[in-house]
């Protein structure tokens, strides 16, 4: 083999070997001692393969090939919705369409006292009337370094309170989010279908998170169809559960799932869909968000943090946080 050629296929059977030994470590077998002997195992024979078969190409192939049924029992590992879950995550959501009434069942309104796992449980049944959808906006929300965020989407509507969608893993108890093993099956996929005091408040008041709020230029009939489109998702999953995964399946590229129809995004592989945290960025070039002041204006008079605080638990949130963002762009 040409010597770029021998190092790339090298390479390639080198990184998928590593990801097969993480995959059995984190969601192999519980024992540990199992788990780790497994690991030995494949690695132990991995190396076997690059340095006694010859030519190399057959043994770099014969690592590939194993790596294949690593990957095999990997994507059959089943997800499942009988676990001790975090209350918070404990209903799934349902919803049904009769005509243009849509009713959604488990709607999450916590009160929050004083931190995000101090809180007195609501869930809710609402009803919405489809013809008053007005329109819908994108949530930004910021932990950390503004790269990468986590993205809500949020219906209003002219005679109920918004209803917010956020994509999250849902965690059991004891269970907490890591990023690492957002790669790999541990954690399922959900929808909070909450209250926007809940799904915004918590993270603004307890998280001591930064939230962007923007009005997009999508039409109510746009709208309503990436609404159902979340609906048939979240009735799914009450009833085929899936796996949350960190690159493939989590809360923005879903969204991207659902709305490359109604969106007229057309950057659809754009980096910044995976690098969320520029994600304004991208609606800003594609004229979703209101585009008659620069994006660094844009950002600052989007940032619902400081009203979020203060309006704390107050009934008239929505309104509070709405005070002042730039208007909603022409469909």
């Amino acid at each position: 083999m040409r010597p770029i050629a021998r190092f790339l296929l090298g390479l390639v059977a080198v990184l998928v070997s590593l990801w097969a030994v993480a995959a059995l470590w984190i969601d192999g077998p519980a024992s540990r001692p199992l788990a780790a002997g497994l690991c030995g195992l494949y690695a132990g024979g991995v190396i076997a393969l690059l340095l006694r078969i010859r030519p190399f190409r057959r043994g770099a192939l014969a690592a590939i090939i194993a790596f294949a049924g690593v990957l095999m029992w990997w994507l059959a590992i089943p997800a499942s919705n009988q676990r001790d879950w975090l209350p918070d995550v404990a209903n799934p959501p349902t919803a049904t369409i009769d005509g243009n009434v849509l009713t959604v069942h488990n709607v999450r309104n916590f009160a929050y006292r004083s931190s995000d796992t101090d809180f007195e449980p609501h869930w809710e049944t609402r009803r919405y009337d489809l013809t008053k959808l007005r329109g819908l906006d994108l949530a930004i929300s910021f932990w950390g370094p503004t790269q990468y965020g986590h993205t809500i989407m949020v219906w209003e509507f002219d005679d109920a309170p918004p209803l917010a969608v956020s994509i999250e893993t849902r965690k059991e108890k004891g269970e907490e989010y890591s990023a690492l093993l957002g790669f790999f099956r541990q954690f399922e996929l959900y929808y909070v279908v909450a209250d926007e005091r809940d799904v915004l408040g918590v993270r603004t008041n307890h998280r001591n998170e930064q939230i962007r709020l923007y009005k997009l230029g999508t039409s109510p009939a746009a709208a309503r169809a990436l609404l159902e489109g979340y609906v048939e998702e979240f009735n799914e999953l009450a009833s085929h559960p899936a796996w949350y995964n960190a690159l493939t399946g989590n809360c923005t590229t879903m969204i991207f799932k659902n709305v490359k129809h109604v969106f007229g995004i057309s950057k659809l592989t754009d980096w910044r869909i995976l690098a969320n945290g520029h994600l304004d960025e991208l609606a800003y070039e594609e004229k979703v968000i209101n585009t008659s002041m620069p994006l660094a204006e844009l950002r600052l008079r989007s940032d619902i943090t400081a009203r979020a605080r203060e309006a704390g638990s107050s009934p008239d949130f929505s309104q509070r946080i709405r005070a002042g963002l730039p208007e909603r762009p022409a469909p």
